[in-house]
């Protein structure tokens, strides 16, 4: 009993490779069970196998992206308060091929979770969360003087719009900003909040 399970443990893990695998050279628009056999080297069969539908298929991709993004290589902030509100923004950004790669599927997630109820709401409390870790970020550099008095909730909204923005400009726009710009740009969004 154990050999086959451990067999079916293995199987799902090579199709969760081949999804992760045509999500990085295809993005969500080129996630079909079809490109998923491709990459995996079999039938569409097996793939249908793991997933009834491609609505199950995009889910359990966005389930791989986010498993993904939380394991990356991230900075750990120095302190808390603005250095770690600086950490959160740069772990966020394109700033290696890896993350350029992450943030090219994170985005090209938000057609289809824009679209379907379901991934809509999980991709909202994705959202909740980032939000979540910035505000305790914001509410630590208040009670140490580093930013004024405010709504931290209101704040992390802002510092999340503006990061996501980043993040699409420098998608769209790789050599007006490479990594150095990213970074001193947030610098200058941070010290505009401390004046």
């Amino acid at each position: 009993m154990t050999p086959a399970r451990t067999d079916h443990d293995s199987r799902r893990q090579d199709v969760s490779e081949a999804v992760w695998q045509v999500l990085a050279e295809h993005g969500f628009g080129g996630l079909t069970m079809r490109a998923v056999a491709a990459a995996l080297g079999s039938s569409t069969g097996l793939v249908t196998h793991y997933f009834a539908g491609k609505r199950e298929l995009i889910a359990h991709a966005l389930d791989i992206l986010e498993v993904r993004t939380a394991q990356r290589p991230r900075q750990a902030a120095p302190a808390p308060g603005l250095a770690a509100l600086r950490t959160q923004m740069v772990n966020i950004l394109p700033l290696t091929p890896d993350a350029v790669a992450m943030n090219r599927i994170w985005v090209g997630s938000w057609d289809v979770a824009l679209s379907d109820p379901d991934l809509f709401a999980a991709q909202t409390l994705r959202y909740e969360r980032v939000r979540a870790g910035l505000r305790a970020s914001i509410e630590d550099a208040q009670r140490l003087g580093e930013l004024a008095d405010g709504d931290p909730g209101r704040l992390a909204t802002t510092v999340l719009a503006f990061t996501h923005g980043l993040v699409v400009q420098a998608l769209f726009d790789p050599d007006r900003l490479p990594a150095a710009t990213q970074t001193r740009l947030v610098d200058d969004f941070l010290a505009a909040l401390t004046r």
